[in-house]
Protein backbone atom coordinates (compact mmCIF):
# COMPACT_ATOMS: atom_id res chain seq x y z
CA UNK A 1 0.00 0.00 0.00
CA UNK A 2 1.36 3.38 -0.40
CA UNK A 3 0.74 6.85 0.97
CA UNK A 4 -3.01 7.79 1.67
CA UNK A 5 -4.08 10.76 3.31
CA UNK A 6 -7.15 10.83 5.27
CA UNK A 7 -9.96 12.75 7.49
CA UNK A 8 -10.66 12.12 11.44
CA UNK A 9 -13.07 14.08 12.55
CA UNK A 10 -13.17 14.76 16.47
CA UNK A 11 -16.64 16.05 17.96
CA UNK A 12 -15.88 19.14 20.39
CA UNK A 13 -17.70 20.82 23.14
CA UNK A 14 -18.09 21.53 26.91
CA UNK A 15 -16.28 23.40 29.58
CA UNK A 16 -12.65 23.17 27.90
CA UNK A 17 -14.26 25.80 25.18
CA UNK A 18 -14.19 23.33 22.27
CA UNK A 19 -16.25 24.47 19.19
CA UNK A 20 -16.27 21.48 17.49
CA UNK A 21 -15.51 19.25 15.06
CA UNK A 22 -12.11 19.54 14.75
CA UNK A 23 -10.66 17.39 11.32
CA UNK A 24 -7.24 15.79 11.71
CA UNK A 25 -5.52 16.08 8.79
CA UNK A 26 -3.41 12.09 8.59
CA UNK A 27 -1.06 10.38 6.57
CA UNK A 28 -0.82 6.64 6.33
CA UNK A 29 2.51 5.58 4.71
CA UNK A 30 1.62 2.40 5.36
CA UNK A 31 3.69 -0.58 5.91
CA UNK A 32 3.86 -3.40 7.33
CA UNK A 33 4.47 -4.57 11.11
CA UNK A 34 4.08 -2.76 14.70
CA UNK A 35 2.38 0.02 14.21
CA UNK A 36 4.29 3.56 14.81
CA UNK A 37 1.94 6.71 15.19
CA UNK A 38 4.53 10.29 15.01
CA UNK A 39 3.51 13.45 16.77
CA UNK A 40 5.03 16.43 15.33
CA UNK A 41 5.82 19.36 17.35
CA UNK A 42 4.63 22.97 18.19
CA UNK A 43 3.40 24.74 14.78
CA UNK A 44 5.01 21.91 12.60
CA UNK A 45 3.56 19.16 10.60
CA UNK A 46 3.58 15.64 9.60
CA UNK A 47 5.16 16.02 6.48
CA UNK A 48 8.42 16.23 9.03
CA UNK A 49 8.67 12.31 9.27
CA UNK A 50 8.41 11.67 6.01
CA UNK A 51 12.34 10.74 6.02
CA UNK A 52 12.02 8.53 9.00
CA UNK A 53 8.72 7.04 7.75
CA UNK A 54 10.40 6.07 4.70
CA UNK A 55 13.14 4.12 6.57
CA UNK A 56 10.77 2.22 8.38
CA UNK A 57 8.26 1.56 6.08
CA UNK A 58 9.66 -1.85 5.66
CA UNK A 59 9.30 -2.86 8.88
CA UNK A 60 6.63 -0.79 10.50
CA UNK A 61 3.30 0.54 9.63
CA UNK A 62 3.61 4.18 10.03
CA UNK A 63 1.20 6.84 10.86
CA UNK A 64 1.09 10.79 11.34
CA UNK A 65 -1.07 13.41 11.73
CA UNK A 66 -1.23 17.16 12.19
CA UNK A 67 -1.91 18.20 15.37
CA UNK A 68 -5.01 20.76 16.28
CA UNK A 69 -4.36 24.12 14.81
CA UNK A 70 -1.32 22.76 12.26
CA UNK A 71 -1.16 21.46 9.33
CA UNK A 72 -3.87 20.98 6.85
CA UNK A 73 -6.13 20.15 10.28
CA UNK A 74 -8.58 22.62 11.51
CA UNK A 75 -6.37 25.88 11.79
CA UNK A 76 -8.56 28.13 15.10
CA UNK A 77 -9.60 24.56 17.44
CA UNK A 78 -11.63 26.05 20.67
CA UNK A 79 -9.65 23.98 22.53
CA UNK A 80 -5.56 23.28 22.73
CA UNK A 81 -4.70 21.95 25.83
CA UNK A 82 -2.63 18.89 26.58
CA UNK A 83 -6.15 16.64 26.73
CA UNK A 84 -7.51 17.99 23.65
CA UNK A 85 -4.45 16.55 22.03
CA UNK A 86 -4.29 13.32 23.76
CA UNK A 87 -7.79 12.73 22.82
CA UNK A 88 -7.12 13.66 19.37
CA UNK A 89 -3.87 10.34 19.57
CA UNK A 90 -6.77 8.00 20.89
CA UNK A 91 -9.18 9.17 17.58
CA UNK A 92 -6.56 9.07 15.28
CA UNK A 93 -5.42 5.18 16.61
CA UNK A 94 -8.88 4.22 16.68
CA UNK A 95 -9.78 5.62 13.04
CA UNK A 96 -6.50 3.77 11.63
CA UNK A 97 -7.53 0.19 14.05
CA UNK A 98 -3.54 1.70 16.11
CA UNK A 99 -4.96 1.53 19.52
CA UNK A 100 -3.24 -1.79 21.09
CA UNK A 101 -0.29 -3.66 22.30
CA UNK A 102 1.83 -3.96 19.40
CA UNK A 103 1.83 0.43 19.19
CA UNK A 104 4.36 2.92 19.28
CA UNK A 105 3.99 6.28 20.33
CA UNK A 106 6.55 8.94 19.01
CA UNK A 107 6.56 12.30 19.09
CA UNK A 108 8.88 15.30 18.44
CA UNK A 109 9.45 18.61 21.66
CA UNK A 110 5.54 19.06 22.10
CA UNK A 111 4.20 16.19 20.37
CA UNK A 112 6.51 13.84 22.32
CA UNK A 113 4.61 15.20 25.30
CA UNK A 114 1.20 14.58 24.23
CA UNK A 115 2.61 10.73 23.44
CA UNK A 116 3.56 10.69 26.99
CA UNK A 117 0.28 11.85 28.60
CA UNK A 118 -1.62 9.84 26.36
CA UNK A 119 0.49 6.20 27.26
CA UNK A 120 0.22 7.54 30.96
CA UNK A 121 -3.56 8.09 30.41
CA UNK A 122 -4.13 5.29 28.40
CA UNK A 123 -1.44 2.51 28.49
CA UNK A 124 -3.68 0.36 27.04
CA UNK A 125 -3.16 2.06 23.66
CA UNK A 126 0.83 1.59 23.40
CA UNK A 127 3.17 -0.88 24.44
CA UNK A 128 6.34 1.74 24.35
CA UNK A 129 6.82 5.27 23.81
CA UNK A 130 9.67 7.09 22.19
CA UNK A 131 10.16 10.47 22.82
CA UNK A 132 12.46 13.26 20.64
CA UNK A 133 13.70 16.21 22.62
CA UNK A 134 10.51 15.83 25.12
CA UNK A 135 10.00 15.63 28.42
CA UNK A 136 8.22 16.86 31.77
CA UNK A 137 9.63 19.54 32.81
CA UNK A 138 8.15 22.64 34.02
CA UNK A 139 6.43 25.24 34.45
CA UNK A 140 8.28 27.08 31.89
CA UNK A 141 6.53 30.68 32.72
CA UNK A 142 8.06 32.18 29.39
CA UNK A 143 7.25 30.26 26.95
CA UNK A 144 3.88 31.28 25.75
CA UNK A 145 6.18 34.64 25.46
CA UNK A 146 9.00 33.15 23.93
CA UNK A 147 6.82 31.29 21.02
CA UNK A 148 5.25 34.33 19.90
CA UNK A 149 8.32 36.28 19.72
CA UNK A 150 9.56 33.85 17.81
CA UNK A 151 6.39 33.05 15.38
CA UNK A 152 7.24 37.32 15.50
CA UNK A 153 10.44 37.32 13.68
CA UNK A 154 9.33 35.04 10.50
CA UNK A 155 9.38 37.03 7.75
CA UNK A 156 5.89 36.43 6.50
CA UNK A 157 5.01 36.21 3.52
CA UNK A 158 8.49 34.37 2.45
CA UNK A 159 8.85 35.27 -0.86
CA UNK A 160 9.64 31.69 -2.15
CA UNK A 161 10.93 28.21 -0.69
CA UNK A 162 14.65 29.30 -0.71
CA UNK A 163 14.12 31.85 1.21
CA UNK A 164 12.06 29.88 3.44
CA UNK A 165 14.55 27.03 4.28
CA UNK A 166 17.34 29.74 4.48
CA UNK A 167 15.36 31.73 7.39
CA UNK A 168 14.75 27.96 8.97
CA UNK A 169 18.36 27.19 8.92
CA UNK A 170 18.84 25.36 5.59
CA UNK A 171 19.24 21.73 5.39
CA UNK A 172 16.63 18.83 6.47
CA UNK A 173 15.24 20.91 8.79
CA UNK A 174 14.82 24.00 6.93
CA UNK A 175 13.84 22.44 3.89
CA UNK A 176 11.12 20.77 6.38
CA UNK A 177 9.80 23.44 7.75
CA UNK A 178 9.25 25.68 4.14
CA UNK A 179 7.57 22.89 3.36
CA UNK A 180 4.72 23.25 5.67
CA UNK A 181 4.02 26.79 4.12
CA UNK A 182 1.70 27.57 1.65
CA UNK A 183 0.96 29.58 -1.05
CA UNK A 184 -0.70 32.96 -0.48
CA UNK A 185 -0.75 36.81 -1.30
CA UNK A 186 2.73 37.63 -1.94
CA UNK A 187 4.77 34.60 -1.13
CA UNK A 188 4.40 32.30 0.74
CA UNK A 189 2.45 31.78 4.73
CA UNK A 190 2.43 29.95 7.43
CA UNK A 191 0.01 27.51 8.12
CA UNK A 192 -0.70 28.43 12.29
CA UNK A 193 -1.87 31.26 14.03
CA UNK A 194 0.28 32.83 16.85
CA UNK A 195 -2.53 33.18 19.15
CA UNK A 196 -3.39 29.65 18.52
CA UNK A 197 0.37 27.93 19.14
CA UNK A 198 0.70 30.94 22.30
CA UNK A 199 -2.97 29.48 23.51
CA UNK A 200 -0.85 25.65 22.89
CA UNK A 201 1.70 25.88 25.43
CA UNK A 202 -0.06 27.49 28.67
CA UNK A 203 -0.19 24.62 30.44
CA UNK A 204 3.58 24.07 30.22
CA UNK A 205 3.94 27.82 31.35
CA UNK A 206 1.83 26.90 34.31
CA UNK A 207 2.89 23.05 35.56
CA UNK A 208 4.93 20.24 35.10
CA UNK A 209 4.30 16.90 33.95
CA UNK A 210 6.58 14.41 36.57
CA UNK A 211 3.42 12.89 37.95
CA UNK A 212 2.14 12.00 34.55
CA UNK A 213 6.00 10.81 34.03
CA UNK A 214 5.88 8.51 37.16
CA UNK A 215 2.69 7.12 35.49
CA UNK A 216 4.15 5.78 32.70
CA UNK A 217 4.59 1.95 32.32
CA UNK A 218 5.88 1.10 29.20
CA UNK A 219 9.47 0.68 27.81
CA UNK A 220 10.50 4.55 26.27
CA UNK A 221 13.06 5.39 24.58
CA UNK A 222 14.01 9.11 24.89
CA UNK A 223 16.42 11.08 22.23
CA UNK A 224 17.97 13.75 22.79
CA UNK A 225 20.17 16.27 20.38
CA UNK A 226 23.12 16.96 21.02
CA UNK A 227 22.94 20.35 20.43
CA UNK A 228 19.03 20.55 21.59
CA UNK A 229 17.21 22.68 23.97
CA UNK A 230 16.28 19.35 26.45
CA UNK A 231 18.95 19.38 29.17
CA UNK A 232 20.76 16.15 30.21
CA UNK A 233 19.48 16.58 33.48
CA UNK A 234 16.29 16.07 32.61
CA UNK A 235 16.82 13.18 30.80
CA UNK A 236 18.56 11.63 33.77
CA UNK A 237 15.89 12.61 36.32
CA UNK A 238 13.60 10.86 34.15
CA UNK A 239 15.41 7.24 33.77
CA UNK A 240 16.34 7.82 37.66
CA UNK A 241 12.07 8.11 38.24
CA UNK A 242 11.49 5.20 35.58
CA UNK A 243 14.41 2.63 35.81
CA UNK A 244 14.87 0.90 32.60
CA UNK A 245 14.50 4.33 30.28
CA UNK A 246 16.69 4.41 27.28
CA UNK A 247 18.53 7.52 26.42
CA UNK A 248 20.13 8.30 23.32
CA UNK A 249 21.86 11.18 22.14
CA UNK A 250 21.98 11.98 18.48
CA UNK A 251 25.62 13.65 17.32
CA UNK A 252 25.41 16.61 15.88
CA UNK A 253 21.83 17.95 15.84
CA UNK A 254 19.68 20.04 17.59
CA UNK A 255 15.57 20.60 19.00
CA UNK A 256 14.66 18.97 15.53
CA UNK A 257 16.85 15.98 15.81
CA UNK A 258 14.69 13.69 13.45
CA UNK A 259 15.19 16.18 11.09
CA UNK A 260 19.07 17.06 11.42
CA UNK A 261 20.11 13.33 11.35
CA UNK A 262 17.30 11.01 10.92
CA UNK A 263 19.89 8.17 9.79
CA UNK A 264 21.28 8.11 13.79
CA UNK A 265 17.46 8.99 15.17
CA UNK A 266 16.02 5.94 13.02
CA UNK A 267 19.06 3.29 14.52
CA UNK A 268 18.29 4.65 18.17
CA UNK A 269 14.88 3.96 17.27
CA UNK A 270 15.67 0.64 15.39
CA UNK A 271 17.52 -0.86 18.26
CA UNK A 272 15.57 0.00 21.19
CA UNK A 273 12.18 -0.98 18.96
CA UNK A 274 14.17 -4.63 18.53
CA UNK A 275 15.12 -4.85 22.13
CA UNK A 276 11.86 -4.48 23.28
CA UNK A 277 10.38 -7.08 20.68
CA UNK A 278 12.49 -9.56 22.09
CA UNK A 279 11.76 -8.74 25.47
CA UNK A 280 8.12 -8.86 25.36
CA UNK A 281 8.22 -12.07 22.88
Amino acid sequence: MGTVTATVTVEEGGAAGGTGPVRLHCTDHGGDGPPLLLLHGLAGHSGEWEALAARFAATHRVVAFDARGSGASTRRPGDVTRAAHVRDVLAVADRFGLAGEDTVLVGQSMGGLTALLAAAAHPEVCRALVLIEAGPTGPSPRLPEQIGDWLDTWPVPFPDADAAEAFFGGGPAGRAWAAGLVPGPGGLHPRVDRDVMVATVQENAQRHFWDEWDEVRCPVLVVRGENGSMKPVEADRMRARHPGTRIGVIPGAGHDAHLDNTAAVHAEMAAFLARIQRIQA
